[in-house]
């Protein structure tokens, strides 16, 4: 894994801290999470991707983050009931951060860093725009739902826009080439 990347710490719903290289070996999707967004319908496709791959060394990691029209208010715990009572959601979620701004946490500063262009933000982005909405700088996390693949080795691999859905074929072709590599 890629030593930056590897080495950043963030906390557990439990509370207890970790990083990326308690999933070495596993391919990965980073996705920041809003309960009360119009696309928290995703969930229902990125746990039906999560319980389809698991087994081929698959892990969906999600961030929940309050930062795009306060769509993530409540606390670590409310987050968790919701996803998992309202998506049956088992994939690990993670506790809030921030993925913009001055407090923008550090994993999410590492993987827009190393990953600026996101592929599928043409609609998406219009619609943002009609809103008066757009990123303050052109590597920013979009929205809430946006998504990153990692390799088995810690490269991070693909960026994909809020809008491109877990069962995009786009996401899905770049997923199942990174499981083919061992």
């Amino acid at each position: 894994m890629a030593t930056a990347l590897h080495d950043i710490s963030f906390t557990t719903m439990g509370g207890s801290h970790t990083t990326l290289a308690a999933y070495r070996g596993k391919v990965l999707l980073l996705v920041n999470v809003a309960s009360r967004c119009g696309l928290t319908p995703q969930y229902s496709a990125l746990e039906t991707l999560y319980r389809l791959k698991k087994s081929q060394g698959f892990e969906v990691l999600a961030f929940p983050a309050n930062d795009f029209k306060e769509q993530e208010p409540g606390t670590n715990q409310e987050i968790f009931e919701f996803c998992t009572t309202n998506y049956g959601v088992s994939f690990p979620i993670f506790s809030k951060i921030s993925v913009v701004g001055p407090n923008r946490h550090p994993l999410y500063a590492e993987l827009t860093a190393l990953r600026p262009v996101r592929t599928g933000e043409g609609p998406f982005m219009s619609l943002l725009e009609g809103y008066g909405i757009s990123p303050s700088r052109p590597d920013d996390i979009l929205w809430n739902f946006e998504k990153f693949l990692i390799s088995r080795d810690g490269a991070v691999v693909e960026r994909f826009a809020p809008d491109v859905t877990a069962d995009d074929s786009r996401l899905i072709v770049a997923l199942d080439r990174e499981l083919e590599r061992l």
